[in-house]
């Protein structure tokens, strides 16, 4: 790939941090977040794309930087608060059922996508 070995791990080490922060429980301030999701990618802003409706499943895709997703056109920014995760075309009624979520896979039957 014309990548160093040692480049590729920095890359790979950097991207392990942000995931976790980024998927780590925490709400950082607006007032802080919102500046940092100028570079990088924040944990609010990176939350956007774990919301249960379109458009905001389709956006922020990055991982370190959101120059990405301003370049390519999928960053959105979305406070927290607005946000409710999971799949638009699932019932509410089954969301905490063990049985019923690793079943999905791999029954037909039951619908995903749109």
């Amino acid at each position: 790939m014309g990548l160093s070995i040692g480049m590729y791990f920095l890359y790979r080490s950097v991207s392990a941090i942000f995931t976790h922060f980024n998927h780590a429980n925490i709400r950082v301030p607006l007032w802080l977040d919102k500046p940092i999701s100028l570079i990088f990618v924040s944990p609010n802003m990176h939350k956007a794309h774990h919301h249960y409706k379109r458009p905001l499943t389709d956006s922020n895709f990055s991982n370190i930087f959101s120059v990405w997703d301003r370049l390519f056109g999928t960053f959105v920014y979305e406070d927290p608060k607005n946000l409710r995760y999971g799949l638009d075309v699932l019932e509410d009624s089954t969301d905490e059922n063990l049985r019923y979520q690793l079943k999905i896979p791999f029954d037909k039957t039951i619908k995903t996508d749109y």
